[in-house]
């Protein structure tokens, strides 16, 4: 049986983050984004007290792309979300994990939407606060993530928000869950990345796309389109072409970021793309086609696609994956921003609907892929990580380590301190830590250690009051 706790504080605090490249995907170029950090201090029963603590960007014009909000305003809709579920969470009477999660969340997803905020920023904040606490909670137990998943310490059970997994058997399943020990990390390729020269920068670290190939040993991309199919074809021909010659037999994602206004855009595309040498000497390469259509579209009628198609933006709620798979959507993202019980809530549908195709004779249909937004070395990326090796996931989406400068503008102390502490998913190049990728894989093992993956924490004395983040944008 799961372990309940009550939840004595939390607290919020941001730092600025600023890009060594500028990343452009979808409608804007991010130059700066705040990071958030949260810290929980809870009570476990029988076991005392414990601190947890987990960091997330807070990145304008993904959560919400809406014209008539500037990047402040989003920003200002993801800091409402947060306090609002640390007004919701504090002092509240004892829960488990999901137990917690599940209270609130429709009366905070229900505040959101009267306050103005779209499904993703009104989630925002329990996505952040639930990694905090879970870690709270492992630390207080002294287990790892993955040993609290295995244990069931998540308390994942029946209830109302999930009732169409009415009486699986989260026990059974989440012990059978074999987490990953090593991850292949899939390298974006941004609308203004340099696709040609072996360029390295003043910092001595990869600027264009063959010289990130020849430093990680790069085999997976993820290559962002920009919504016009004549030219997202013709720069596809184009990336396709350095890929051949510098990473051979690699595969490959697309992302649309909501970027393709219809269906009829969306066919033209790939009435293009399969008109393209590099495309028709290997289609196989082609993984699947993320979010090409804008949230509002995406569940409002049936889409097929040559491809496979993925739901990330348009997944704002715990129901979004089961309306999208019945029009055919057959892949869902995990990303840490979007909630860490929606994606294992999401692969468990997975693993429910495919064993339905095979015993109806059909070959399984039904996949999860990691995706990032841009999750920065210490606790986000970490979590992240952990959140992927549970799942199962192979490869990931990674780009923090590329837009980023290592650890940023962290303390050099806290730098060193979760270099120390994790020395397999971090080296020391170019000056200072930065997250490690060798022959395109990162290695996983000190993450499985009490707490949720992590061993060293932030330094809070070197951050802002969560109330200035919209500043940072």
């Amino acid at each position: 049986m799961a372990p309940t706790f009550v939840v004595r504080d939390l607290s919020a605090q941001v730092r600025p983050v600023r890009l060594r490249l500028p990343f452009r995907f979808g409608a804007v170029t991010l130059q700066a984004c705040p990071q958030l950090f949260v810290r929980a201090r809870i009570e476990v029963a029988g076991h005392g007290e414990a601190e947890g603590c987990s960091a997330e960007m807070m990145v304008p014009k993904w959560f919400d792309k809406r014209p008539g909000f500037s990047h402040a305003d989003n920003v200002r809709h993801l800091t409402a979300s947060v306090q609002a579920c640390i007004a919701a969470y504090t002092g509240d009477t004892p829960a488990t994990p999901f137990g917690l999660f599940a209270r609130h969340c429709p009366a905070l997803m229900a505040q959101g939407a009267a306050a103005g905020q779209t499904e993703l920023s009104s989630a925002y904040g329990q996505a952040v606060v639930d990694r905090a606490v879970l870690d709270a909670v492992c630390r207080a137990l002294g287990v790892s993530f993955f040993e609290a998943a295995a244990r069931n310490v998540l308390g994942l059970r029946d209830d109302p928000l999930i009732a169409d997994l009415h009486g699986f058997d989260w026990p059974r399943w989440l012990a059978a869950l074999t987490p990953l020990r090593r991850i292949q990390a899939r390298h974006t390729v941004g609308l203004l990345d340099e696709l040609h020269r072996a360029q390295e920068g003043a910092d001595g670290l990869p600027v264009s796309l063959p010289a990130a190939i020849a430093r990680y040993g790069l085999r997976s991309f993820k290559i962002k389109l920009g919504g016009d199919p004549l030219a997202d074809a013709a720069r596809l021909e184009e990336v396709f072409g350095v890929l051949d010659a510098h990473a051979p037999g690699f595969s490959c994602t697309l992302d649309g970021n909501e970027q393709y206004a219809d269906a009829h855009a969306l066919a033209t595309l790939f009435e293009r793309l399969h008109a393209l040498p590099a495309f028709a000497r290997r289609p196989d390469a082609l993984l699947y086609l993320e979010q090409p259509l804008p949230r509002e579209l995406s569940l409002a009628h049936a889409l097929s696609a040559p491809a496979p198609l993925l739901l990330d933006e348009a997944d704002g709620t715990l129901d979004a994956f089961p309306r999208g798979a019945a029009l055919g959507w057959s892949g869902v993202s995990s990303k840490a921003c979007k909630g860490l019980y929606k994606s294992i809530v999401n692969r468990a549908r997975c693993d429910q609907w495919n064993d339905a195709d095979r015993r109806d004779g059909l070959a399984p249909r039904f996949f999860m892929s990691a995706e990032d937004l841009t999750c920065q070395a210490g606790l986000a990326v970490q979590q992240d990580l952990a959140l992927l090796s549970l799942l199962g996931l192979p490869h990931s989406e990674r780009n923090g380590h590329h837009y980023v400068d290592g650890f940023g503008d962290a303390p050099p102390a806290e730098q060193a301190a979760f270099a120390a502490a994790h020395a397999d998913l971090y080296e020391r190049s170019a000056g200072r830590p930065r997250l490690r990728i060798s022959g395109g894989v990162i290695g996983l093992d000190s993450l499985h250690r009490p707490g949720f993956a992590h061993s060293a924490d932030p330094d809070w004395t070197a951050m802002q009051p969560l109330d200035s983040a919209a500043a940072l944008v």
